[in-house]
């Protein structure tokens, strides 16, 4: 709540600095997508569809991420059962909701579907996510927050597995934005791309993965939703 009435005063301010009065109306949100609409997005890169998946490894790969493949979604479990004991991680994991119909104790993992905590004496160390899309051009994840998609899980586990359908890999940023306007109709409260691990250097020019977030990015790509 508190949240909500900073946000509400925030756009208040906004409004009376442009001399407005209350929301937008229907007639000024069609104006506003009839100028996006009249103004296309400007040349792009080339990436060829038929090498979006290969250039998205190859570009996560640059910022320190790992890639995997699966070909079906039931293949999870495993794949994440082998990633962590890989990486001598605890078989213990948070996930999105989405994710709560698979076997995970088959798999041998605890999985626990809700938002994560750092608190001691258990803090979550691995977070499960899906995302929104994920662009070929620079290797990076599209996140969108939301009850069921919580920020958090991509920002305080120290070990972050993202879940990409291959059908969500799009070329450049501004594809994006535009499933963002097609599939949402709205901006959702937040929305974070995230290059690889978490990164910094700060000092002495030395680069420190984890700075501000995971140090650990995995991709599985899910070849078949």
């Amino acid at each position: 709540m508190a949240n909500s009435a900073a946000k509400d005063r925030i756009l208040s301010r906004i409004r009376e600095a442009l001399g407005r009065q209350g929301p937008a109306s229907d007639d000024q949100r069609q104006a506003a997508q009839a100028y996006l609409d009249r103004h296309p997005s400007g040349p792009l890169p080339a990436v060829d569809p038929a090498e979006r998946l290969s250039r998205f490894e190859q570009q996560s790969a640059k910022l320190s991420a790992t890639t995997e493949r699966i070909a079906h979604r039931s293949e999870l479990p495993s794949a994440v059962a082998t990633y962590i004991d890989f990486n001598g991680l605890e078989r213990r994991a948070i996930a999105w909701p989405a994710f709560s119909d698979l076997d995970w104790a088959a798999a041998g993992l605890q999985v626990e579907h809700r938002a994560p905590v750092r608190d001691e004496p258990q803090p979550d160390l691995v977070g499960i996510t899906g995302c929104f899309a994920a662009i070929a051009e620079t290797g990076t994840l599209a996140m969108t927050s939301g009850p069921q998609t919580p920020a958090a899980m991509t920002l305080l586990p120290e070990t972050h597995i993202a879940v990409v359908p291959v059908s969500r890999l799009v070329s450049h940023m501004e594809e994006v934005f535009a499933l963002l306007r097609a599939e949402l109709g709205q901006p959702p409260r937040a929305l974070n791309f995230i290059s690889g691990p978490s990164r910094t250097a700060d000092i002495e020019q030395t680069l420190v993965l984890g700075a501000h977030g995971p140090y650990r990015v995995h991709i599985i790509l899910l070849e078949n939703d």
